[in-house]
């Protein structure tokens, strides 16, 4: 029975091996065919990389082995209206870094060092500290290790005992520098300053590390060594040259320098716009208003790099475009007239002691049909040195005490608020009122004399301004009577909505920053509020600036459109040598607003104006009678003090000819005068009309 036993299970054991011999095959077969499938996927795939999808895997390889440099290219010119150009651009061949991938301090102090032997003439930055001297003695190995075995064991660790971070170690490090290690020569300074501006690069940016001084004879030494020096290549800087014939200047602005790059306040939004952080931008005037298009199109160079990040070759793929250029509506010939003759009159009035106290003399000339600024002429006058300079900003940025130019806009309020309808008639007589002392009219402080509005603008009576605004107040004038102050606040709006009307007391909107309001007085917590509106009403109060005035004298001359005022004519393209091309973009004319008046009311006013110069009487622009163009005006002086309380006198004028067929708008102001007998004013507008009749061959 045992045995039975022991040969059944022998058979069993034979049956359990042919299982495991027939099973092995199966799993041989299972393999194969998994290891088949994974190859068919494997070239189906490949063949999807390399047939279906090619293109975007060599755009992949092309990105992680090239990369595109943008280089600014110049800026554009600013040209006068006649083609005269008052900003170009000097090329000057110069030396450039682009920052390849991976690149360490010690690369860059080699190429520094080779770079100063190669070019000597390089010289040393003004501005290099004893930290970027640490810096470039620090960017050898050797250096790096001695300074850092200086630094106290204890001071390498926390107050925990863990080591400090990377970033403090090294601050302690260039604490161990002495001063005799960085007791450089005049080549290592020069080095210094050149690993100075590569270490301030970013990857693949690229600085100018120099223009002055370069050489062909050093750009060719440049090309000569381009396989050692890595990153180093020549390149073309330019400078911006303004010329120097016109007051002009000050108005065209600044820009940037590499170094400087953007502004620090408007570097997010630059940045935003594609600019990089070394970009040359326009920081002030017309530099900056006329950014975008002065900025040219930058050129893309297309840079390949090697496995460790290195430039091997770079290839332009893009030459960019020179920026746009700006025409100006200013002839810099009449320009320079109108500064001759604001400078000969501020100098004469300055000799004879008139004008010691006075700040400068301004002037605006624009065409009051267009708003195209034909002349912006301003001569500072600085109290403490006795220095007088040009200062054309002080147009749009300096405001004073308009005195009774402001007239043709008092006489409006009247007309819009309904207390006058025509050429009404005001009893012109001094002005008594409680708790105030006498106000009256220049000519009269004794009589009664009426006036209608055309004869309160040709004799300057304050008289009737204040009279007009008591009755904008609700009453009429009694002597000694106490003015009502419920309406008080509106009349005060009323005057100034008119006034702005014309320009006067907000922006005129000029194409050019930082132009100021104005000054506009407080008339809600003065004690002498009143007083002080009816002071409004004839311009001894508000102060506006000159650009205003040749605003309100076009809104004169025009009929009533307020236009704003424009200093560029155009944006134009480039010709082929680079000089002034197509017009791209024409300025058109703007209208901000038109006096709510009727044609019959302005009417009135403009015979006002015109009146000013060709009556007789007590008309106040008689001077300007026998100008070559037929010219209308109203005068206007303010009563203003020096600090030592010495009276003083604001001459100013408002202007505009022929008054038929007006051509051009002046507003002039010669503040703080100690008196206007000479009458400046009026023989400065009178010789600017008679230059700008002679220039261009105007009549009428």
């Amino acid at each position: 029975m045992a045995r039975l036993n022991l040969k059944k299970n022998a058979n069993d054991d034979q049956g359990k091996v042919k299982v495991k011999k027939g099973f092995i095959p199966i799993r041989l077969n299972l393999l194969f065919f998994v290891i088949f499938l994974l190859f068919v996927t494997l070239i189906a795939r490949l063949g999807y990389m390399q047939i279906m999808n090619t293109q975007s895997y060599v755009q992949k390889l092309k990105a992680n082995t090239t990369q595109t440099v943008k280089t600014a290219t110049p800026r554009g010119q600013i040209y006068d209206s006649k083609g005269v150009a008052l900003v170009s651009n000097v090329a000057k061949p110069s030396i450039v870094y682009t920052r390849g991938k991976n690149v360490t301090s010690e690369d860059m102090r080699k190429i520094a060092q080779e770079l100063v032997e190669l070019v000597p003439s390089i010289q040393p930055s003004d501005n290099l500290t004893d930290r970027d001297k640490q810096d470039y003695w620090l960017a050898d190995p050797d250096n790096l290790k001695t300074a850092e075995a200086r630094v106290p064991e204890n001071e390498k660790v926390d107050k925990d005992g863990n080591n400090i971070s990377t970033s403090d170690f090294y601050k302690l490090t260039v604490a161990q520098v002495t001063a005799d290690e960085i007791n450089f020569s005049a080549a290592d300074l020069a080095a210094a300053s050149i690993f100075k501006t590569m270490n301030g690069a970013t990857t693949f940016n690229t600085v100018l590390i120099t223009s002055d001084n370069i050489s062909d004879t050093d750009i060719a030494v440049i090309g000569e060594n381009q396989s050692t020096l890595t990153g180093i290549s020549a390149s073309t800087n330019w400078d911006r040259s303004y010329t120097e014939s016109t007051s002009l200047r000050s108005i065209l602005g600044t820009i940037s320098t590499e170094k400087t790059g953007l502004p620090a306040e408007e570097l997010d939004e630059y940045l935003a716009k594609g600019y990089s952080r070394n970009d040359r931008v326009g920081t002030s005037y017309l530099e900056k208003q006329y950014e975008s298009e002065l900025q040219g199109k930058k050129s893309e160079t297309e840079i390949t790099l090697d496995s460790s990040g290195n430039i091997v070759s770079e290839k332009e793929v893009s030459e960019g475009a020179k920026g746009n250029n700006l025409k100006l509506t200013i002839d810099v010939n009449f320009q320079n007239k109108v500064d001759e003759i604001l400078t000969r009159w501020f100098n004469s009035m300055l000799s004879s002691g008139k004008a010691k106290y006075s700040e400068g003399v301004y002037a605006v000339v624009m065409d009051p049909n267009t708003g195209a600024v034909l002349a912006i002429s301003g001569v500072a006058h600085d109290l403490k040195t006795g220095a007088v300079t040009e200062n054309a900003l002080g147009t749009i940025k300096n405001n004073f005490v308009p005195g009774s130019v402001v007239k043709g806009a008092t006489i409006t309020a009247g007309y819009e608020t309904g207390v006058i309808t025509g050429n009404d008639t005001i009893i012109d007589q001094p002005i008594y009122l409680q708790g105030t002392a006498m106000k009256s009219s220049v000519f009269n402080t004794n009589r009664q004399i009426p006036l209608t509005a055309t004869e309160a603008l040709q004799w300057s009576s304050n008289s009737y301004m204040m009279q007009l605004t008591m009755k904008m107040l609700g009453t009429n004038y009694t002597p000694n009577m106490v003015v009502p102050t419920e309406k008080e606040d509106q009349v005060y709006e009323e005057l100034r909505t008119a006034f702005s009307q014309y320009g006067l007391g907000v922006k005129t909107g000029i194409d050019l920053p930082d132009e100021v309001p104005g000054y506009i007085g407080d008339n809600t917590t003065s004690d002498n509020s009143m007083a002080n509106l009816l002071d409004l009403s004839f311009g001894q109060y508000d102060n506006y600036t000159t650009i205003q005035l040749a605003q309100y004298a076009a809104t004169v001359a025009n009929g009533g459109k307020k236009v704003q005022p424009h200093v560029v004519e155009g944006i134009y393209g480039n010709k082929t040598d680079g000089g002034l091309g197509d017009e791209l973009t024409k300025t058109e004319t703007t209208t901000l607003g038109t006096v709510p008046i009727t044609s019959e009311q302005m009417s009135l006013i403009r015979q006002g104006f015109y009146d000013v110069v060709h009556s007789s009487g007590y008309a106040t622009g008689t001077l300007l009678a026998d100008a070559k163009l037929t010219t209308s005006a109203k005068t206007g002086t303010a009563e203003t003090y020096a600090q030592d309380g010495t009276a003083l006198v604001n001459a100013n004028i408002v202007a505009y000819a022929p008054s038929e067929n007006p051509q051009i708008a002046i507003g002039l102001m010669f503040p703080e005068l100690t008196d206007e007998t000479d009458q400046p004013n009026k023989n400065i507008v009178k010789e600017i009309i008679n230059a700008y009749a002679e220039m261009y061959n105007v009549t009428g």
